[in-house]
């Protein structure tokens, strides 16, 4: 498709330049679920913590942002799901609810919400806009995931927070810084700059 026959419209994401039907978006759903599985395969283990350092938060931010609020969280909440039911795609190939580290998988069906909803208001097509948004996002993962580490484990506050959010901020200001690249970059190969 060439970008002399793409319509741009005021609070389109990514995905919205695909042309529209059911298919398409049932295809973006399944497939921001994959990626996000494969993504989760990427696992870095910490020393202390018993939560890794995976691509999956970074794919759940990008699919949210490309696909909007609605497509995001339908994507997340497959992953979520049929991760639950016995897939094995949720960090370092493991699945079922209630592992330390599945307060974050929650977490990220409330950041896709928010990180498509801002996606909607342009918050991806530029370098600093694209910060904030996946900072935001991030914070939505670490606001439910590092609870949910406390109750798993049993935790204090600190002890959560020195093994849960502490050991990844590093990798999420890496993560954040690709998808400042990649998002505005996309745009501006659709032609439209934010």
């Amino acid at each position: 498709m060439s970008t002399a026959s793409v319509t741009f419209r005021p609070g389109a994401v990514l995905a919205d330049l695909l042309p529209a039907s059911r298919v398409r978006d049932i295809a973006l759903v399944v497939g921001g679920a994959a990626l996000t599985g494969l993504a989760a395969q990427l696992a870095v283990p910490v020393p202390g913590s018993p939560v890794p350092v995976t691509g999956q938060t970074f794919a759940a931010l990008l699919v949210a942002a490309a696909f909007g609020a609605r497509r995001g969280f339908l994507s997340l909440a497959l992953y979520a799901l049929v991760g639950m039911a016995g897939v094995p795609w949720f960090a370092g190939g493991t699945s079922g609810a209630g592992g330390a580290s599945f307060g974050y998988v929650l977490g990220m069906l409330l950041a896709a919400t928010l990180v498509g909803a801002l996606a909607r208001f342009g918050a991806d097509r530029s370098v600093l806009r694209t910060a904030g948004t996946m900072a935001l996002g991030s914070a939505v993962i670490y606001a439910v995931g590092v609870p949910y580490l406390m109750a798993a484990t049993g935790m204090s506050l600190s002890a959560a927070v020195a093994a849960g959010l502490t050991p990844f901020l590093i990798g999420d200001a890496l993560k954040a810084a690709l998808a400042m690249g990649a998002l505005p970059a996309a745009w501006k190969l659709a032609g439209r700059r934010g």
